[in-house]
């Protein structure tokens, strides 16, 4: 598939200059700090040396105050805790930095988990009742619960309070709980807007330890926020960057029993960074709720020792191998849909349903299905005598806007401009899969059909120092809002050792003319390249730079993100 190629503005010359000069470093690297607003010695120091001394004041958030001193009256009255999450990854790791956090010092506490598929997103009905059968009288909702106002009512009546600690947009009414910690209200003025689910549970606890306990307690869960904010796509600058680079560094050198049992288990040698989390780690924890219940992934994540962390990881992994194989199997099945149909084939969006697809993994193969045919793409499937579905977009195109138009036909969706779920009767498929094609082929434009790659700036291999790699590892952690730069060079030519692997990706030497510099580039998903690479074009190359790792010796790599002839 052809990528569009566009070009993030060059500073002025002067500005880069100057910048450089000051910070010691080349205007290449100069320009893409520019680039991401960090404009002067100040900025750049917060950037290059992340503190905890950075992280905000857990009290500037709208109702911290409320929350820290109902927990605390919770405590010293003996009442029993509920712990309430989200399954996915940062529901989970919310639960487990919050329950392990209280469960240190304080034994009348439990967590709830709800079943993907008997009870679906949010806070559920039988949540709250099996609460209150159960003498709970206070539930912190970690990653949900800001939307759940008729739930937080049925709590009051039965004599139960909310604490509410959630990442998404509020809806039109606040629910009336005791307090609401969401710095996307429009009436909390914190200064940092995108926590993960488990970023805001870790700023309860810091809040609680501040004024109650010891504020230090709180870091050995680092790791797990950093997991948090890998695997739920959030911002990586900001408080965020600061979390995630406390906590990547925890999660190499001294991570939980857990988090250490799943790193063995996937057999991870290196250090991991953030792209390593949402490859390795993420889709484990996943796992347990796509296929099974999400408290799996609870129990392994508040695992006190090795021997119980590893029985447990065994478990979590052949859940995850299999869900690998749902997922394989059904992207299979969608994609000889797709080509078996000219329709489908020729169409601007897909929408595909079959009533035995595994509801866990629809959302998986959503993506893979973008990935493939880069379009707007819905995924169905039926559960509870009902068709449920996972929508993914493209760059660009709101996908949340498109089903907005489809709403009489549904019964209900959510999500946003990229990512949504949505449920609807059977009898309205049909009608679906025609009027969401009809919005999607009036609104999306050419360019949004098109992969796009977005190139910081033009450099020669020359300026690939080692002094270069040096500050390039300290722009990292790498992720939304700060991605890992991307280069392009030109007027570049196959120097040795072309070859090709899993017939799918291409492997080479590159040299560059006039330039002594030779570097190892990896192409995924470029073999279609490989007969002008061989033919010996020119050509020119749009790529990251990374360290590789292979036996013990490390080295430098280009991998190539496309590859476009002169």
């Amino acid at each position: 598939m052809e990528k569009r190629w566009t070009y993030n503005v060059i500073p002025p010359t002067e500005e880069v200059s100057d910048f450089g000069k000051k910070l010691n470093i080349n205007s290449y690297l100069t320009t893409v700090l520019l680039q991401r607003g960090i404009t002067d010695f100040e900025s750049a120091k917060n950037f290059f040396r992340p503190s905890l001394d950075h992280l905000h004041d857990p009290f500037l958030m709208k109702d911290m105050e409320k929350a820290v001193t109902r927990l605390k009256s919770a405590i010293d009255g003996g009442e029993k805790i509920l712990i309430y999450g989200d399954y996915d990854v940062d529901g989970t790791t919310a639960v487990s930095v919050v329950y392990s956090y209280l469960k240190s010092f304080y034994p009348a506490c439990d967590f709830y988990i709800p079943d993907r598929y008997a009870e679906g997103y949010g806070v559920s009905q039988a949540g709250v009742v099996w609460a209150a059968e159960n003498g709970f009288t206070l539930i912190i909702a970690l990653d949900l619960g800001i939307k759940a106002s008729d739930m937080v009512t049925l709590a009051n009546l039965k004599g139960i309070d909310f604490i509410i600690c959630d990442h998404h947009l509020p809806g039109g009414e606040i629910p009336n709980a005791v307090a609401v910690l969401d710095p996307k209200r429009s009436d909390c003025d914190y200064p940092f807007k995108e926590l993960s689910g488990c970023g805001l549970g870790f700023k309860l606890l810091q809040a609680f330890a501040k004024k109650y306990r010891n504020e230090q307690e709180i870091f050995e869960y680092l790791d797990l926020v950093a997991v948090s904010i890998a695997a739920d796509i959030v911002p990586v600058d900001g408080e965020n960057r600061a979390l995630a680079f406390f906590g990547l560094q925890k999660l190499n050198q001294n991570p939980s029993p857990g988090l250490l049992a799943l790193k063995e288990i996937a057999a991870i040698k290196n250090d991991l960074d953030i792209s390593g989390v949402v490859f390795t780690l993420g889709p484990r924890i996943n796992a347990a709720g796509r296929v099974a219940h999400a408290k799996g992934a609870v129990e392994l994540l508040i695992s006190k020792t090795e021997e119980e962390a590893s029985a447990l990881a065994e478990k979590i992994n052949i859940k995850n191998d299999l869900r690998r194989e749902f997922d394989l199997s059904i992207t299979e099945e969608a994609v000889a849909m797709i080509e078996g149909d000219d329709n489908l084939r020729s169409a601007k969006s897909t929408v595909l349903f079959k009533n035995n697809w595994h509801k866990g993994v629809i959302g998986i193969v959503a993506a893979r299905c973008v990935e493939k045919y880069y379009r707007p793409t819905v995924i169905l499937t039926e559960s509870n005598n009902k068709v449920t579905g996972s929508a993914r977009s493209v760059k660009d195109f709101d996908l949340y806007k498109a089903l907005h138009d489809c709403s009489d036909l549904l019964e209900k969706f959510g999500g946003h401009k990229y990512a949504a779920g949505l449920t609807l009767d059977r009898s309205n498929v049909v009608a679906f899969q025609k009027r969401f094609e009809e919005v999607v082929s009036a609104s999306i434009t050419e360019e949004m059909q098109t992969p796009l790659i977005e190139i910081d700036v033009a450099i020669p291999l020359d300026a690939i120092t080692s002094k270069f790699i040096a500050v390039l590892k300290q722009m990292a952690p790498f992720g939304p809002e700060n991605q890992r730069p991307v280069f392009e060079a030109r007027n570049l030519y196959v120097s040795n050792s072309l070859s090709s692997f899993k017939d799918k990706h291409v492997r080479f030497l590159v040299g560059q003319r006039g330039s002594d510099s030779v570097f190892q580039v990896v192409g995924f998903d470029l073999v279609e390249r490989y007969e002008r690479l061989a033919y010996g074009d020119d050509f020119k190359m749009a790529f990251t730079i990374e360290e590789n790792t292979y036996n013990g010796i490390t080295s430098i790599q280009l991998r190539a993100k496309d590859i476009k002839f002169d």
